[in-house]
């Protein structure tokens, strides 16, 4: 094939089919009597063995292998059910998976050989309101030997994997970037099979089998809905797996697999010394204040993101738009204006200048006071007055914003203007996007700043960037408000939100761009796109370790541009720039 296998849509703008039971059952059958495919040959480990496993709060499973690709499984004490399955193995642990022949279940197990311990994951589908997205529950067990005393130790959650990131070669040809920023999430970048664009997050479990080995987990929840577990030989970087879901185009994969990898790094964590507890995000409890099977906390913003109409859009910013409010009324990055920002500057008070975009406009200003301006554009029709800040991240470095009222598309200009050098990058947000009315884009506007007693370059501009490639910001907005950034390809943002006790928690990822303004300054927006619309950007200033942003954002309750600010701490480096064919 030539050239990159970049698709037509990221995983967040696939309208993924709503498959019904009778169209999952349909592929499941023939799966499950055949077990799963294998690119490297199978394990012979269980091959006319038996094996009986005890889980704590889970099945009792008794199997009879009869070859390394046919077994009979027995839950509980039931009857005998014949089924495929496939089996890989890595020193001295075995993993096998396999469906259950007339349901829409199944199991992943890994045993330790030497321990005689297991961790059994629980596989269906149809357990949800999306009927592709595979649901998992995990017990932790041991081998059942006759006459053998059951064992005290079990395999467990843990916090032991988060911060490391791998590249990984799958002996099918799949290669992918992974991060583990979070304690129950995962950040991965698809390079052979998307083009490595974008980054997604997942939903993640981690499991320590013992100091050497690893359990992961992800399932794409609010994407394709596939579930992915590897064992993980943090010595030796190998990975031994299975993979289950529906694809975009509902084909079916059910495959193991094995892998070699490279480390790309290992970032901070935040934890107090000693914590190495997993789990940190609990999910669900039933009425009987237990666990739900299955339950897991998972960000699903586009279930909940307000939706709406081009109509509704012009409504709601001719009711109610504001700048800079004492209060934000509004959710999203709009509302990360804490007790960190940089206090606002009066610098451009008196000032008149223009700034002058290649292939955009030329915005004139006016500047009353230090929250007042007046702007034309393109030197055509009156001034219109706006409300607006500026603050000062570096000596003659300022960021200021402003809406533009009157627009056909709600406009806002984010602005870098750097007095010193003579230019001017603009973000500039905007509404009425393809997908949802009230959902910002982002245009990126290079420039050069004109004013009495500033003469500006002729051809030099900021530029966009891979410097921050790889890079984890930590970003504490006031007390018990801090999230970390994870720059995890050229163009994309990932942010993390940390629990109380320090693991990394909640993770979500949209598009970005960078721009250096000067060393170690960085300009820098995401979209939080599929999620709540906002469109957010931070002037980043790591001389210094603080930044200073503006966040635009429209929902309900109107049209709302507001300050971002936060002191930062740089928890690391993933080193993943030979990844990426672009460098600048």
């Amino acid at each position: 094939m030539l050239g990159t296998p970049y698709p037509k849509k990221p995983m967040h703008r696939i309208a993924y089919t709503k498959l019904t039971q009778e169209q999952i059952a349909t592929q499941l059958h023939p799966v499950a009597e055949r077990g799963p495919t294998s690119a490297s040959p199978l394990a012979t480990d269980f091959a006319g063995e038996s094996l009986h496993i005890v889980t704590d709060d889970g099945p009792a499973l008794s199997y009879r292998f009869s070859s390394n690709t046919k077994l009979s499984v027995a839950e509980d004490g039931g009857r005998a059910v014949h089924a495929g399955f496939g089996a890989l193995e890595m020193d001295h642990l075995c993993l096998f998976t396999h469906m259950i022949p007339g349901t829409q279940r199944g199991y992943t197990v890994v045993v330790d050989r030497d321990s005689k311990l297991a961790t059994v994951i629980e596989l269906w589908f149809s357990g949800y309101d999306d009927n592709r997205e595979v649901q998992r529950q995990i017990y932790f067990g041991y081998v059942n030997t006759h006459g053998g005393e059951a064992p005290k130790e079990r395999h467990g959650y843990t916090d032991r994997v988060e911060g490391r990131g791998y590249h990984w070669r799958q002996d099918n040809g799949m290669e992918t970037l992974e991060y583990y920023p979070s304690a129950g999430y995962s950040h991965f970048v698809e390079l052979s099979r998307t083009g490595g664009e974008l980054g997604f997050c997942a939903p993640s479990d981690y499991v320590k089998l013992d100091n050497d080995f690893f359990l992961y987990t992800r399932t794409e929840c609010e994407f394709s809905g596939t579930f992915t577990a590897y064992v993980l030989d943090m010595n030796r970087s190998r990975q031994m797996g299975v993979r289950l879901g529906f694809d975009e185009g509902d084909n079916l994969h059910y495959y193991i697999f094995r892998g070699q990898g490279d480390i790309v790094g290992q970032i901070a964590r935040f934890e107090k010394f000693g914590d190495y507890s997993g789990d940190p995000i609990p999910g669900p409890k039933g009425k009987d204040g237990k666990p739900v099977k299955g339950g897991r906390r998972v960000y699903r913003p586009i279930k909940t993101m307000e939706k709406l109409t081009r109509e509704q859009v012009d409504q709601v910013v001719k009711a109610h738009s504001s700048a800079f409010p004492v209060r934000t009324t509004t959710g999203g990055a709009a509302g990360m204006g804490g007790a960190n920002s940089l206090p606002t500057s009066d610098f451009l008070a008196g000032k008149t200048f223009t700034l002058r975009y290649d292939n955009g406009p030329a915005m004139e200003y006016k500047v009353g006071s230090t929250d007042e301006l007046s702007w034309r554009k393109d030197g055509e029709g009156g001034w219109t007055q706006a409300r607006y800040q500026a603050y000062e991240v570096a000596p003659g470095l300022f960021l200021f914003g402003h809406l533009l009222e009157g627009t056909p598309n709600h406009d806002g200009h984010i602005i870098a203007v750097d007095f010193h050098q003579g230019l001017a990058t603009c973000y500039n947000g905007f509404l009425n996007t393809p997908y949802f009315a009230n959902e910002a884009g982002a245009r990126t506007l290079f420039g050069v700043l004109e004013m009495d007693g500033i003469q500006p370059p002729l051809y030099r501009r900021h530029a966009r960037t891979t410097e921050m490639l790889g890079r984890c910001i930590t970003y504490s907005y006031a007390p018990g408000l801090t999230s970390m950034h994870l720059y995890s390809t050229p163009n994309t943002v990932s942010w993390i939100i940390f629990t109380p006790d320090g693991h990394g928690g909640m993770e979500w990822s949209g598009p970005g761009d960078f721009v250096k303004i000067r060393d170690g300054i960085y300009f820098m927006y995401w979209l939080e796109e599929a999620c709540n619309g906002t469109l957010g950007t931070v002037l980043l200033n790591l001389n210094i370790m603080h930044d200073a942003g503006i966040g635009y954002n429209c929902g309900s309750r109107g049209l709302n541009m507001s300050r971002i600010g936060a002191v930062v701490r740089h928890a690391g480096k993933f080193e993943v720039d030979k990844y990426f064919q672009i460098k600048t």
